[in-house]
């Protein structure tokens, strides 16, 4: 049933209805962003369309829907709150700058470190955050000041067209793909609440939509040292959490779609988009998961989507912005409901007791943290636990295989990683006092030195044997294994032929 991201053939007329859909989906959420970040509907507005218009044409990732988000406004409120928006626009033209550097360097690829169990809780935690954010559509400002839930007829009302709406986008495909399905339930539920003169909220109660082209202005703040330090930390900040957000949303894409996309080159576009906007008066953006993902049920495949999606808002400002005004909040509160169904990976419930534990516990955590802090703080945190989890394991993999060879020397041939990790597992392996031979040969043919770490451990362990009055030998050794032992470096035999070549990461040879 949750199966809901249909697979659709890439032409222009599937791109364009597309577009057309995914934009009155951007319309409430650029307003609410804007609203967030504490600066006016039409700079939401206008970071939609800079931001989904340059990324559609040359980023790396067709299909992908940017634009004002949520987890980048949440950062902005207080910049604008202390120093003002033409400060947010000038951190935005220096987030958009360290991005181009991002992809300049090809940072983009790191995104393949971002372990699996951590996809899966990023994705399932969007959605709840998605599905959370939806909550506000039912409730209202009382008299007090203060929201609070619909109750009676408005809110039978509400649940009715929000039902509507869902089995409209669920129900049409089963019967023609030749329209976007969202689009026709975002039409028929706005012809059904003007049919009977329903007394509900539409887009027009938010904020009125209605604006001119966006024009070019560089920010009105001083070019001084301050300015810099003020901005700089929200710009690094905003840079992170934006390619984060984006790159996540590419491989989701990429795996949906079963294409490939190009992180160095979207971190580029990204990144050109983001510093045009600062410009034009637009409070900068990312990858938005929820569009995106309407996009890819609607049809959209190529770059057409997402410019179309751009130039169709562009018009919602300039010419149409009493028709779209017109639209209930419930149709596309419905809309999301269907992107929360098919973003959230329902077969995590399954693998849960499939899957080791650690996993689980890292998928869980990430998606949490994503719902109760934000995006970047979850993945850094599921990257960690997940590094932690890897050496920890792998600490375990490390043992000796001793024998004794025709000379009547002891051989111990190490097997594992040799790191951080596995440094205590290693010294609790040998004990020099007790080996029956005076002669011993420590080899490492199938073990791997990685840190400092662990040549500290072989410097030390060759104390101990010189100590206890034996001779160590150490054989399979890289050069730089070789060039960092300060104790053992006299114990080392050579053997050109044989000997590993591989580097350590320490800074000692820097």
């Amino acid at each position: 049933m949750f199966n809901l991201l249909l697979k659709r053939p890439q032409n222009i007329k599937n791109d364009v209805l597309s577009g057309l859909t995914v934009a009155l989906a951007l319309v409430p959420e650029a307003v609410a962003f804007a609203f967030v970040a504490g600066v006016e509907p039409l700079v939401g507005l206008y970071a939609a369309f800079l931001v989904g218009l340059i990324t559609a044409a040359i980023g790396g990732r067709p299909g992908m829907i940017s634009g004002a988000t949520g987890a980048l406004a949440v950062v902005m409120v207080a910049l604008v709150a202390q120093h003002g928006v033409e400060y947010l626009f000038a951190t935005v033209v220096l987030m958009g700058i360290l991005q181009i550097l991002a992809g300049v360097f090809r940072l983009g690829k790191f995104i393949r470190i971002v372990p699996l169990p951590v996809m899966l809780g990023f994705v399932n935690g969007l959605a709840m955050v998605i599905f959370l954010a939806q909550l506000k559509a039912f409730k209202v400002t009382g008299e007090n000041g203060e929201e609070q839930w619909l109750s009676g007829e408005p809110l039978w009302w509400m649940l009715g067209l929000v039902a509507l709406t869902m089995a409209i986008s669920y129900f049409l495909p089963k019967l023609t793909k030749a329209f976007p399905s969202s689009l026709a339930a975002i039409i028929v539920v706005t012809l059904v609440a003007i049919g009977l003169h329903l007394d509900i909220r539409n887009v027009g109660d938010i904020a009125s939509i209605a604006g001119g082209l966006p024009e070019f202005s560089i920010p009105m703040v001083p070019f001084n040292l301050e300015t810099l330090l003020i901005i700089a930390p929200y710009s690094f900040i905003l840079a992170f959490i934006g390619l984060t957000e984006s790159l996540l949303t590419l491989t989701l894409i990429d795996e949906i779609t079963e294409t490939t996309g190009r992180p160095n080159k979207e971190c580029i576009g990204q990144g050109v988009a983001n510093t045009v906007t600062g410009f034009f008066g637009g409070m900068g953006g990312c990858a938005m998961i929820g569009q995106s993902m309407i996009n890819i049920n609607s049809g959209g495949r190529g770059r057409l989507s997402g410019i179309s999606a751009a130039l169709f808002l562009l018009c919602f400002i300039l010419f149409a912005s009493p028709l779209i005004e017109i639209i209930p909040i419930a149709a596309l509160t419905g809309v999301m409901f269907m992107v929360v169904l098919g973003t959230f990976e329902w077969a995590s419930f399954r693998l849960l007791g499939r899957i080791p534990l650690p996993d689980a516990i890292i998928g869980i955590s990430v998606a949490v943290i994503t719902v109760f802090t934000d995006l970047a703080i979850a993945v850094i945190t599921g990257i960690i636990m997940s590094a932690l989890v890897f050496a920890w394991q792998h600490a375990k993999h490390i043992y000796l295989k001793s024998y004794k060879n025709e000379q009547g020397s002891i051989v111990h041939e190490l097997n594992g990683p040799l790191f951080f990790s596995s440094v205590r597992n290693f010294n609790d392996l040998f004990d020099p006092k007790n080996d029956d031979a005076d002669d011993v040969i420590l080899d490492f043919k199938n073990s791997r030195v990685y840190d400092h770490s662990a040549i500290e451990a072989i410097d030390s362990l060759a104390d101990r044997y010189i100590k206890a009055g034996k001779t160590l030998h150490l054989r399979h050794l890289s050069e730089e294994c070789k060039q960092l032992l300060n104790n053992a470096a006299d114990l080392i035999e050579v053997n050109v032929m044989e000997d590993p070549h591989y580097h350590i990461a320490d800074d000692k040879l820097a």
